[in-house]
């Protein structure tokens, strides 16, 4: 099950570059929660369930130009993945460009995603799924 678990979340940063919400939830549990990293993390923003956090993803994009995730490294944890990589982003209206570290902790159960909480470094994600290096 778990290799299934590493192509979800694969799917779902998939989904996520094509700017396709849809699709994307169509791989979340109704009960999902996301917790975003970044501005949202500061709020203490989490968006729960499939139709909040495809308005969450909207929200983003209407903000963004450029929001894309290239991926470096991906661990199987069992019924959790850890996705590590940077993402790339461009303002819409401030055309200020980041390039930077950026990874997910996603939690799976019966093959959809239940929670994703997401981190502006690789050392916070690793943490967070209790992995010390």
């Amino acid at each position: 099950m778990s290799q299934e678990n590493v192509e979800i979340v694969r799917r779902v940063i998939q989904a996520w570059n094509q700017r396709d919400a849809d699709l994307a939830a169509s791989f979340m549990s109704s009960d999902l929660e996301w917790a975003p990293a970044g501005p949202a993390a500061v709020e203490g923003t989490v968006y729960r369930g499939r139709e909040e956090a495809s308005r969450g993803f909207t929200a983003v994009w209407e903000t963004w130009e450029e929001f894309r995730f290239e991926e470096s490294e991906v661990r199987d944890l069992g019924d959790s993945v850890l996705w590590l990589g940077r993402v790339q982003m461009r303002g819409k209206t401030s055309h200020i460009e980041l390039n930077q570290e950026f990874a997910s902790h996603v939690v799976l159960l019966g093959g959809e995603v239940t929670q994703i909480h997401t981190f502006l470094s690789w050392s916070g994600a690793l943490e967070a799924a209790g992995i010390s290096e």
